[in-house]
């Protein structure tokens, strides 16, 4: 699958003055922002409504990840139409299926839970790896989708919808800046702050 691309500037009320604005460019609002550190978990409505939302978030935290940021919300439609923007580009693929209306019966108006992860480079590819394949019966035992996983590819074509595999994480540090896009918004960029080290314990605490 191509890359998703970031994306491109929105457009803005109008200043006081003509062809002024006072929204920042497109973007703008986390700039500064180390996307090479940070990633989106979305755990999907399949998790929220199975009750794994929590098994799903230790197992990434017990990979050398620092979890935060954990937010439930009910997903708008035009979130997850961005979120899956390359299945909207890519529809004529799928002749058998709507995919607008395969997304929107999947998560409009339902719960997921949304959190941060924040690893050293490279976190994008090895929450990929933990996550496994999209199709739950060809994950890899260990993995969060083989093991906890229940839906499968050929079920959901036969049933002509999405695939239910519980957990999205940002596939690259561009996705990442559009998933917290997504799903935060600007207006919590505040959460986009490093954990703190550990303390180191010294002689005045012993």
């Amino acid at each position: 699958m191509a890359r998703r691309p970031p994306l491109v500037g929105l457009r803005c009320r109008p200043g006081r003055r003509r062809g002024v604005s006072r929204k920042p460019p497109s973007g703008a609002v986390v700039d500064g922002i180390d996307f090479d550190r940070w990633a989106v978990i979305l755990c999907k409505p399949d998790a929220v409504e199975r009750g794994l939302v929590d098994a799903v978030l230790d197992r990434i935290g017990a990979v050398q990840v620092a979890v935060s940021g954990r937010l439930d919300l009910t997903v708008q439609a035009w979130q997850a139409h961005v979120h899956y923007w390359d299945l909207l580009v890519d529809a004529d693929w799928f002749p058998d299926r709507d995919i607008p209306a395969c997304l929107d019966a999947e998560y409009a108006n339902r719960p997921v839970t949304v959190a941060l992860a924040h690893g050293n480079p490279g976190v994008h590819y090895r929450l990929r790896q933990l996550l496994g394949h999209f199709d739950p019966t060809r994950a890899a035992p260990g993995t969060i989708r083989g093991d906890l996983g229940d839906d499968s590819l050929a079920a959901a074509l036969a049933e002509r919808r999405l695939v239910r595999n519980l957990v999205h994480t940002s596939d690259d540090p561009d996705a990442a800046r559009r998933d917290f896009g997504t799903w935060y918004g600007a207006r919590r960029r505040a959460l986009l702050s490093p954990p703190s080290p550990p303390r180191q314990r010294t002689s005045v605490d012993t």
